[in-house]
């Protein structure tokens, strides 16, 4: 399926402009990969100073049970229903307007926070590499954020083509990091049995596990992102599917790869607070190699994360344009590059305001509270998927299995990281709720007027069983 979208001058000379399907599995692993993977590099270890070393360990194995659900959920319905926007697009062809309205929200703001995250983080490593005092990380931060934005304007067959090197890159240099610190013997370099001790295990007991999840989901956080490209895929059925499940193994992979490392190199009171846990890594082996591969490492896994939330948030922005939930000026496709480049520019300024005014720890809870909203709908979202279009109605490209199961642990697991966000970050996390509410409130006395219902279901399906 192609959907055209009208582009600024379409409107007098009728002419249609499409996005291009030229992804195969390979960008789909390194757009949700891409995205993902900074979360090794920083995020996930700010779990330790919830609850320390092993509720580290824990919510690395319990939220990769989550994201698993959603990368199985998420390659059955977009191989389905790939249409640009993801988990926008299922929602309004399975569930309705204002849930679709939300989820695209859901998407926008945690990709462009945790686009924002990645270039503070980067900025932070240069200006703390440098040690030239004075240095602020500001410029370096306009610069990314410019940049990468400039990329995508140009074409994402050359976006994702840079993301699966600099990606491939910073994955390759946590193997080799692994391996040379000889993991197989414990007492030489690492020493987790020293730091890691049935004292000190769980310093704040079982609650410190439950506060820990919060950070935890930094481990995957961003992995759905592999559907945003779902219409500039060529085979959405094969490619969607394979490109997410083997993305998903990636990183359970590199997570179960990092925490061994940094948890038996770094103290919990330390491994903590650190904004460097693989790069401190690297220093602490005293090679000055593998402290440069892991700083370039981190730099390369920041700009992959940045440059693959660009790309998803302008897509999530731009199928609320196409479809009139928002003025349809933002889904013009650029005649030349076939990029949605109005989306793009517009949230271009969204994001350095947010790198300017926001902290790190900020950024990051606002992109994890916007993205859980998003898994919760999810679990709901596949029940009723199954519900009107039984199995054998409709065809897939993929089915997961066990079916209600995942949706099941995905909204368990969903309603405890709310409550561990909630221990941490209440009063962000009420402000977000509210906010939330309100933009609801607007787009239903207000926007859903312009929405054509029956102009945006696209998919050639039988009517929903029970209609």
């Amino acid at each position: 399926m192609t959907v055209a979208v009208e582009t600024a001058g379409a409107a007098t000379n009728g002419d249609r402009v499409s996005l291009l399907r030229v992804l195969g599995p390979a960008h789909v692993w390194a757009l949700g990969v891409g995205i993902v993977l900074v979360g090794e590099f920083t995020g996930w270890n700010f779990s330790a100073d919830k609850g320390g070393a092993l509720a580290a360990l824990i919510v690395c194995w319990i939220v990769g049970l989550l994201y698993t659900s959603v990368a199985m959920i998420d390659s059955e319905v977009t191989s389905t229903v790939a249409a640009a926007g993801g988990q926008y697009a299922q929602a309004k062809h399975i569930v309705g307007p204002l849930m679709a309205f939300n989820v695209a929200l859901f998407l926008v703001f945690a990709y462009t926070m945790l686009e924002v995250s990645d270039a503070i983080l980067l900025g932070d490593t240069i200006v703390a590499k440098a040690g030239v005092e004075g240095l602020t990380h500001n410029s370096f931060i306009a610069a990314t954020i410019v940049v990468l934005a400039w990329l995508n304007y140009r074409g994402v067959l050359m976006t994702l083509n840079v993301n699966f090197i600099i990606t491939a890159i910073a994955y390759v240099s946590i193997v080799i990091l692994f391996f040379s610190v000889t993991p197989w013997t414990q007492g030489a370099v690492l020493k987790l049995n020293e730091l890691v001790t049935p004292g000190n295990a769980l310093p704040y007991g079982w609650i410190g596990v439950i506060a820990a999840f919060q950070f935890g989901i930094w481990y995957y956080l961003g992995i759905e992102g592999t559907t945003q490209a779902a219409e500039e895929v060529r085979s959405p059925a094969r490619s969607l599917p394979y490109g997410t499940m083997a993305g998903m193994i990636t990183l359970l992979i590199a997570a179960a790869m990092t925490w061994y490392v940094c948890a038996s190199m770094m103290p919990w009171e330390y491994l903590g607070i650190t904004y460097y846990p693989l790069w401190d890594a690297g220093k602490l082996t005293g090679s000055p190699l593998l402290e440069n591969l892991l700083f370039i490492a981190t730099l390369l896994a920041a700009l992959a994360s940045a440059n693959g939330c660009i790309n998803d948030a302008a897509r999530a922005w731009f199928s609320l344009g196409r479809d009139r939930y928002l003025p349809s000026w933002f889904s013009a496709v650029h005649p030349k590059y076939r990029t949605p480049y109005r989306s793009i520019l517009f949230l271009l300024p969204i994001a350095l305001a947010f790198a300017f005014i926001a902290d790190l720890n900020q950024a990051i809870t606002f992109s994890i509270l916007s993205g859980v909203l998003q898994y919760t709908f999810m679990s709901i979202n596949i029940v009723m998927f199954r519900k009107k279009w039984p199995l054998g109605s409709i065809r897939r490209g993929y089915t997961h299995p066990f079916h209600p199961l995942p949706a099941i642990v995905l909204f368990c697991l969903c309603v405890v990281t709310f409550f561990a966000i909630f221990l941490g970050f209440g009063s962000q996390l009420i402000a977000m709720v509210a906010f939330y509410f309100l933009i609801s409130l607007w787009f239903h006395f207000y926007r859903y007027k312009f929405v054509r219902r029956g102009d945006q279901f696209t998919m050639p399906w039988p009517k929903p069983q029970g209609y």
